[in-house]
């Protein structure tokens, strides 16, 4: 295979960044169909068409790159002696549809639902509040460790109120989950709302910061209410590096001014202001979260959440294989040569060896099943995403556990011999 040049791999690399940019990916399959890498243009054409099926420029590029010349149904055979090139054959979509018809049932049809369990969603004030969800634990592939932790210091004290009283357990303070990212924290988090009963309010950093001076720490103080009159509620709290990092490295009034009102919030106002809310919060960079939202009833109890093991990788696969058409597919052996992948990388594994089956669908003409060849060759492609936050963790476990906070991630690293 040619070498792509300096243009074409900056391209890759934009696009890889920003993979729903179509006119982006459009550009790249452009020049690579003008350097003669027509199987290339065809793969990254198909998948700007999943983002965008109607792009007339994107259904041009892949007519040209299959050989099919605008305006023309088939090309002219050429005028030599020689007998003329068979023609490529043109794929039937609509044929192709109706043979797969029954293969694939339909998605996405259940109506949504009301606070009250009917018809439309309820209004639950200005964030977007979910109801309790059907998502347990148990549906967790795997993980057993980290399921153990979570019954432990968290889930057993508020099912257990009475022994809760005898020994004295405070329910005060929250969890924080870190760990390289793509490896599921966000749907433990929804797992333990799922457990609890209670109702789920993710907030990221978008929900909270404003460019007007006061506005997010208001917001940040609307938020914790609507989860005090949503009770039982879970805050969620996604990239907590960017809503609680230190103070000392801000340069912003303003953003220190929000961290100083989480922790406020955190603490409730007045003595039981926060019963019912449990916090979560997620990070990949725990060590440059702010020392004090993680003093004794803040979010005082981490858990380390890893890529995932054999079976959640089974699970993971399962999943985003399970309305797709497969054949012959061995989960086991599959799970087991994708050691170190995480949940984002499987699902985007899943993705590559469909579109393989896909255009060598629209190829032959023939529409085929996606195989175990199929599965390993796209797992042979993908490298661990993971590699670049351990690469930065070790350091960090090495020089800077302060008060064994990282002992997990010690052990782990010493058993996979990178430490």
């Amino acid at each position: 295979m040619p070498e792509d040049s300096p243009l074409i791999q900056s391209l890759r690399t934009a696009v890889g960044a920003a993979p729903a940019d179509v006119p982006l990916r459009l550009h790249l399959a452009g020049l690579l169909l003008d350097a003669g890498r027509s199987e290339a243009a065809v793969a990254e054409v198909a998948v700007a068409l999943q983002h965008a099926p109607a792009d007339a420029q994107a259904r041009q590029l892949m007519a040209r790159a299959m050989g099919i010349p605008a305006g023309q149904p088939t090309p002219e055979p050429p005028r030599t002696d020689e007998p003329p090139a068979p023609a490529r054959p043109r794929f039937d979509w609509g044929a192709a549809e109706e043979q797969v018809g029954d293969v694939v049932p339909p998605r996405f049809v259940e109506a949504p639902v009301r606070a009250d369990g009917d018809g439309e969603p309820g209004d639950a004030g200005a964030w977007d509040v979910e109801r309790p969800g059907r998502v347990r634990l148990a549906d967790v592939g795997g993980m057993r460790e980290v399921k153990d932790r979570l019954e432990a210091a968290f889930l057993a004290p508020l099912r257990h109120p009475e022994l809760r009283r005898l020994y004295g357990k405070s329910l005060r303070g929250g969890l924080l989950l870190y760990g390289p990212p793509g490896c599921g924290k966000t749907f433990i988090a929804r797992a333990v709302a799922g457990e609890l009963g209670a109702s789920f309010l993710s907030v990221s950093v978008n929900d909270v910061l404003d460019m007007w001076i006061g506005n997010s720490e208001r917001n940040m103080h609307e938020i914790f209410q609507t989860a005090r009159r949503q009770a039982p509620c879970v805050v969620f709290l996604d990239e907590l590096d960017a809503l609680g990092g230190k103070r000392g490295r801000s340069a912003h009034s303003g953003m220190r001014n929000t961290v100083n009102q989480l922790l406020t919030e955190l603490d409730g106002i007045d003595a039981g202001a926060n019963e019912g809310v449990f916090v979560l919060a997620a990070t990949n960079v725990p060590w440059d979260v702010d020392n004090a939202l993680r003093r004794p009833g803040r979010l005082d109890r981490t858990l380390l959440v890893l890529p995932p093991d054999t079976p959640a990788r089974e699970a993971v696969l399962r999943y985003h294989l399970r309305e797709r058409p497969i054949e012959n597919v061995d989960l086991a052996r599959l799970a087991k040569a994708t050691d170190g992948l995480s949940g984002a990388d499987l699902a985007h594994l899943c993705e590559a060896a469909a579109e393989r089956a896909l255009l060598d669908s629209a190829r032959t003409g023939t529409v085929r099943m996606i195989g175990m060849k199929d599965l390993l060759a796209a797992a042979a492609e993908i490298a661990p995403s993971t590699e670049p936050w351990f690469a930065a963790a070790r350091n960090v476990a090495m020089f800077a556990n302060e008060g064994g906070t990282y002992d997990d991630l010690i052990t782990y690293l010493k058993k996979r011999r990178k430490l």
